[in-house]
């Protein structure tokens, strides 16, 4: 009696279709063919594809994360993370090795680009890149590169940024694959050099062999890892941290007629001068030029009857991202990321400039020509009314990535708010934007009554230097910083001088310390603090400060964060505290 089996075919693939069957046959009969014909070519472009392949993957496993460590010793190593590779790729199927190589190389390929994003913050912002906040300051640099060098190199920045970070990922996995079937194919030999590697490993870490000054033996690769993974995890703990921080306020419940009474009828002023820093005046190539404007705009404003105090704030932020030092110095907490700061500026946490409006008794405005676009913080500030960079009347031309020069800005203001008549005094928050990277071109002063509608920079900004060109040279961008600051300070105390009362209090800092190759590398945090004033009650008030007479401190002046300046300013004009939360 007959047996009859049923055969059921395996189910069919995507890859098993007749049409991609085909292509694969002809692709692969003259791959077959063309080895055949040029044998010698064709083992030496294998023998390179692989020798490309491993220094791909030791590259990216050896690559630090920051500029300054980018040095040939760096690649004169053995990663642990290469050895435990290659065994754990021995020991599995193919199917298994295959999957395991290309995460592996994914995986690698994806740190590879964090650790060239912490190069890039490191070099701006003196910090790592934050893989849980700093997602939408990548369109921040976009727009600082578009006016600083053009929108075409940005455009193709942002296109090769892209590339990077898709390419690359695929490009290690392609690597690790390949030399996971290297290795499986040359199992014995593979598995004796795995060995070898494993103990000369493990001989260098015990003996602490190191080879051009550093450690043979790392684990570069897992520590860079784990550094990203610690970073995610101190985000997300200190967002909740930070927000029972900001619930407690010890001036949250004082009534405005207890909030800065010694201030009374003055029109107070608090201006941020942008990366105005320690290095301005203590760097051997940019303290000259600004120590020389800061002595002569001290005796320029003594001969106008203003004396002045100066000390050292710590910023919360370095190199960028001004916005954190603005807020810092305003609601007296440590504001040193993004997640901070939108938590504070979603609350109702006291900032020194809302004190003013609750008061009840002053006029509260902003001029803001950096802002280009809805700012729903100015409420959060206490101000009733923002001048924008489109507020302002000005037609004359950008100065890269500043709007308008400092020096129109302040005109603006005078002719807007602070030269109009009114029933109440006026607090103004300023934010000076002239000695924003990139330093080029610079603004000069011209005369106040040449100001008109700013077309007068249209020269100006044509004979200025250009941003691309200064940049690229470190010496120069010192060198152009420090006549910025020159520019800012000139501008701010010369409307000073021209438009100050006996009433007027100016309270001007900087925000940060401009980025690492300016300020040089393990640069403080520090920024100048200066308070200038006609009335002498408003400098007597803050005599147990001591703080240095002029607008230079000196360098044994005091150093405060500048998370506590609110509370001492609060307290020195004759606030009460009232506590709140916590």
């Amino acid at each position: 009696m007959p047996v009859f089996t049923h055969f059921r075919p395996p189910p069919r693939t995507a890859d098993d279709t007749p049409g991609l069957r085909a292509l694969r046959t002809r692709l692969t009969r003259r791959r077959d063919a063309w080895r055949a014909r040029r044998p010698t070519a064709a083992r030496a472009l294998r023998r390179a594809v692989t020798v490309l392949a491993a220094a791909l993957v030791l590259g990216a496993l050896l690559l630090p994360n920051t500029l300054a460590a980018l040095q040939p010793n760096r690649f004169a190593r053995i990663p642990v993370e290469a050895v435990v590779g290659a065994v754990l790729l021995l020991c599995l199927p193919r199917v298994a090795r295959l999957v395991a190589a290309a995460l592996f190389g994914a995986g690698l390929g994806a740190l590879t680009v964090l650790n060239v994003l912490d190069m890039g913050f490191t070099e701006y912002l003196g910090r790592g890149f934050n893989v849980v906040l700093d997602w939408g300051l990548l369109d921040d640099a976009q727009s600082y590169v578009a006016d600083s060098m053009g929108g075409a190199v940005a455009a193709w920045a942002a296109v090769g940024a892209v590339a990077l970070a898709v390419l690359l990922p695929l490009l290690t996995a392609l690597a690790a694959v390949r030399l996971g079937e290297l290795l499986a194919a040359h199992r014995e030999r593979a598995a004796r050099g795995a060995l070898m590697a494993a103990t000369v490993w493990m001989t260098c870490v015990a003996l602490g062999v190191q080879t051009f000054g550093l450690p043979v033996a790392t684990r570069n690769a897992s520590a860079a890892l784990e550094a990203q993974a610690h970073r995610v995890v101190d985000t997300l703990r200190d967002e909740a941290a930070f927000e029972k921080e900001a619930e407690a306020d010890r001036f949250g419940a004082t009534p405005g007629e207890e909030l800065v009474p010694d201030l009374r009828g003055k029109d107070v002023i608090f201006a941020f001068i942008e990366s105005y820093g320690r290095s301005a005046v203590e760097d051997p190539v940019m303290a000259p030029g600004v120590g020389r404007v800061l002595d002569a705009r001290t005796k320029a404003l003594a001969g106008a009857g203003f004396r002045a105090r100066s000390g050292w704030l710590t910023s919360a932020t370095y190199g960028g991202s001004s916005w954190l030092g603005h807020s810092t110095f305003l609601s007296g907490l440590w504001v040193d990321n993004q997640q901070r700061y939108r938590t504070v500026t979603a609350g109702d946490h006291l900032t020194l400039t809302k004190a003013f409006e609750r008061t009840g008794d002053w006029d509260t405005v902003g001029v803001m020509p950096g802002v280009q676009k809805a700012w729903p913080e100015a409420e959060w500030y206490g101000l009733d009314k923002v001048y924008d960079a489109f507020g302002m009347g000005y037609e004359g031309p950008k100065f890269s990535w500043s709007t308008m020069p400092d020096q129109y800005a302040l005109e603006a203001f005078q002719r807007l708010e602070h030269g109009r008549k009114r029933d109440r005094p006026l607090m103004a928050e300023i934010i000076l934007t002239s000695s924003h990277q990139p330093w080029a071109p610079i603004p000069r002063m011209v005369g106040w009554d040449e100001l008109g509608d700013g077309s007068v920079f249209d020269a100006v900004a044509r004979e200025g230097e250009k941003p691309s060109e200064v940049i690229a040279d470190g010496t120069r961008s010192r060198q152009e910083y420090g006549k910025s600051v020159q520019y800012s300070v000139t501008s701010l105390t010369e409307w000073l001088e021209r438009y100050g009362t006996d009433d007027t209090v100016l309270v001007f800092l900087g925000d940060h310390q401009p980025i690492a190759r300016v300020s040089g590398d393990g640069a403080s945090r520090d920024v100048p603090v200066s308070i200038v004033a006609r009335d002498p009650k408003v400098l007597d008030a803050i005599d147990d400060w001591n703080w240095t007479e002029g607008l230079k401190p000196a360098p044994d002046a005091p150093v405060w964060r500048m998370s506590s300046f609110r509370d001492r300013f609060l307290t020195a004009y004759g606030s009460v505290p009232h506590p709140s939360g916590g």
